[in-house]
């Protein structure tokens, strides 16, 4: 397994072996992908999904982890990168009639939430005072026949 290079702007949170469906937690983690940190927070305390709380607690400790380890301000993150993976599935046997068991399926998923800082790349959009004189002069857009200038 190739090990990951770290990022200088990138914090991670990972929950393994969390009690749900990996299909009850990507219907969360689809809805909240690529948003702010405050508004994640929001949407996932009012979603009526039992699959938010643990994303939730994901989401803050990710948060956490910013702020003490890298010093990050909360304000600037957004949610980067949400997986979901299977895990493992616990099973259990439940006595039935007649001294005879039936299979009980408890399937876990583990959960890995990436937090990303824009602060740095709002920097170094602000240092870029107009983006259209890096763009060259004749620079146009030719869409079904019909041409229009890029401005």
């Amino acid at each position: 397994m190739r090990k990951k290079k770290k990022s200088l702007t990138e914090v991670s949170a990972l929950g393994q072996y969390i009690p749900m469906s990996i299909h009850k937690a990507r219907r969360v983690i689809d809805q909240i992908r690529g948003r702010s940190y405050k508004e994640t927070l929001m949407i996932l305390e009012l979603m009526p999904y039992r699959a938010c709380y643990p994303i939730f607690k994901l989401i803050y400790s990710a948060a956490a982890n910013a702020k003490h380890n890298k010093g990050f301000e909360k304000e600037d993150l957004i949610l980067w990168k949400a997986e979901v993976n299977k895990g493992t599935t616990r099973k259990k046997l439940k006595p039935r009639a007649r001294g005879r068991s039936y299979l009980i399926k408890r399937p876990t998923c583990h959960i890995t939430i990436v937090l990303k800082d824009i602060s740095y790349y709002k920097k170094t959009y602000e240092t870029l005072d107009n983006r259209e004189k890096y763009l060259p002069s004749n620079f146009r857009l030719k869409s079904s026949g019909a041409i229009w200038d890029k401005k």
